[in-house]
């Protein structure tokens, strides 16, 4: 039997034809399937708006050390008088999201507007350490900071002078007590008399 002999540059050249040729037969093979159309499940979009306002990393120490999970905060609002704050816990902060979200959907208000989406009187409230004051102010837009201007935006609300009273800086707190004030508003001023039968 006679070897044939090869040399180190002939070589290569096999392997890299025989490279080309293993892809085309794969091109080939997957042209078929990249053809047809693909069948996309489309998720259904939800009617709320949400941000997370609000992520904290909890540490609690166990006997073989530290345990993390994920605190979330999360306001929900359709921008047209409905606002929901709802807070998750959870290992990784998408199951803390999903928590929160779906607490935030249980604990919707809706807020009594103007026309113009302002709010009918002035309004305080104190939640825990954080109290806030809302007060109508025609043709100014939100002024509000904090955690307290995005549960106006998420609830819809248009030409209010928001106040923090408290030195909290705690933006859950500061979230619920704005939505409490927004749940004591009543459709009439407190000062006008109630309408006759």
């Amino acid at each position: 039997m006679e070897k044939e002999i090869v040399s180190p540059t002939q070589s290569a050249e096999n392997k890299t034809s025989e490279k080309e040729n293993s892809m085309a037969v794969r091109t080939r093979a997957s042209s078929p399937r990249e053809s047809r159309p693909r069948a996309r499940r489309e998720r259904s979009r939800s009617e709320f708006d949400q941000v997370t306002i609000d992520v904290r990393r909890v540490a609690r120490v166990m006997a073989g050390g530290r345990r993390f999970s994920f605190s979330v905060t999360v306001v929900l609002g359709d921008r047209k008088g409905r606002v929901g704050i709802g807070l998750g816990k959870g290992a990784d902060t998408a199951l803390a999201i999903e928590k929160a979200t779906n607490k935030a959907r249980r604990h919707m208000i809706t807020v009594h507007r103007t026309k113009s989406g302002s709010l009918p009187h002035g309004v305080s409230a104190k939640y825990a350490s954080s109290e806030v004051t809302l007060i109508p102010s025609p043709g100014r837009g939100i002024v509000a900071g904090s955690a307290m201007r995005t549960v106006l935006e998420f609830a819809g609300v248009t030409d209010v002078v928001g106040k923090i009273l408290s030195r909290s800086k705690n933006k859950l707190t500061i979230a619920r007590a704005t939505v409490k004030a927004l749940s004591t508003l009543s459709s009439l001023p407190p000062s006008s008399p109630s309408p006759k039968k």
